[in-house]
């Protein structure tokens, strides 16, 4: 099963996280399928590839829970929604 999960970078006490597709059995720092994202939490700064999201997500990808809430705002779920009824 893959997920949607944060992978830490940066250095101590300045954290910033890539948005990763990563296998569930991998270490947080493990190595990752394929990048979508960033988010620096200091500077409160996100990138997301938006097509490589959705992507992942109608494959079957479930998302944690904080890049499920940064998608949220981004607003990748009303596009997915938007995407799913052009389809029916």
């Amino acid at each position: 099963m893959v997920k949607l999960r944060l992978k830490r970078c940066g250095r101590k006490q300045r954290a910033v996280y890539r948005i990763v597709a990563i296998d569930v059995r991998s270490r947080r720092e493990g190595r990752d399928l394929r990048k979508v994202g960033f988010y620096d939490p200091i500077t409160n700064q996100t990138y997301l590839n938006l097509p490589a999201i959705l992507d992942f997500l109608k494959k079957g990808a479930q998302p944690t829970r904080t890049v499920h809430d940064i998608s949220k705002k981004a607003g990748i779920f009303t596009e997915l929604s938007l995407n799913k009824t052009k389809l029916n």
